[in-house]
């Protein structure tokens, strides 16, 4: 039986952004590119990842009647132009080697509820696998039976 490896399934052209750049930047990026999470690299290395609901919970919406409690200290700042991607990412990312496999990439992302691992290679992200990722994976192969 042949075991599907990440780097079979990952997307390698991996959209990120910089500790420094504004949410409103990463907004831009996810909203453009119908991306969930971005990559956070300084120097080429990996140092956090951003999601959309980090996002929403750093600059949330003045239509939301409820409030909610965000992960991350809440900061001064009332524009999202003003908000540094640092101030509201993950420093602590789960990751993938490109030869894990695929079972343990979904196995991963079911247990801690996540969207999406960025794929490392010693300190450089080469992919990112995403949810959609694996279930197009399992699609495929259940295609083929």
């Amino acid at each position: 039986m042949h075991i599907e490896k990440c780097e079979d399934h990952m997307t390698r052209q991996v959209q990120a952004v910089k500790p420094l750049d504004s949410i409103q930047h990463a907004r831009e990026i996810m909203t453009a590119q119908r991306l969930n999470q971005l990559p956070v690299l300084a120097e080429g290395h990996l140092v956090g990842i951003v999601t959309d609901r980090d996002l929403r919970d750093a600059f949330p919406s003045v239509f939301e009647s409820t409030p909610r409690v965000a992960p991350h200290p809440p900061t001064d700042h009332t524009n999202p132009k003003d908000i540094r991607v640092e101030e509201v990412m993950t420093a602590n990312v789960l990751t993938l080697k490109p030869q894990d496999s695929l079972i343990d990439a979904a196995r991963l992302m079911r247990r801690e509820r996540i969207g999406a691992l960025p794929i490392v290679d010693g300190k450089r992200v080469v992919g990112i696998i995403t949810r959609s990722d694996v279930l197009d994976a399992f699609v495929a192969r259940a295609d083929k039976q």
